[in-house]
């Protein structure tokens, strides 16, 4: 099964962004512990610092998808709803 690569914008509600940001970067560690993870990086926009970006490089879909089920994705999930403005999640295979 090839890797595949996650691009995960949030953007914080206004006002949010410092209470967002704690929370994403709890979820580093965690998730770089996660069965697969190859990488798992969090960015903070330059010129839009209300906008966080995830670089994940998973081993397998199979694995991607057991991450997304672990209690610090659910927790984000639960506890991240009221802080995030929007949310682009793209998962990509890589062909070159």
């Amino acid at each position: 099964m090839p890797q595949v690569t996650v691009v995960a914008t949030l953007v914080a509600k206004k006002g949010c962004d410092q209470e967002l940001e704690k929370l994403l970067r709890g979820l580093v560690g965690h998730s770089r512990k996660d069965e697969g993870c190859v990488q798992y990086d969090l960015h903070r926009g330059i010129e839009e610092p209300r906008a966080y970006v995830f670089y994940e490089i998973w081993e397998s879909m199979e694995l991607l998808q057991k991450h997304s089920k672990t209690p610090h994705l659910e927790a984000l999930q639960r506890d991240g709803a009221a802080l995030i403005e929007s949310r682009d999640i793209k998962v990509l295979e890589k062909i070159a």
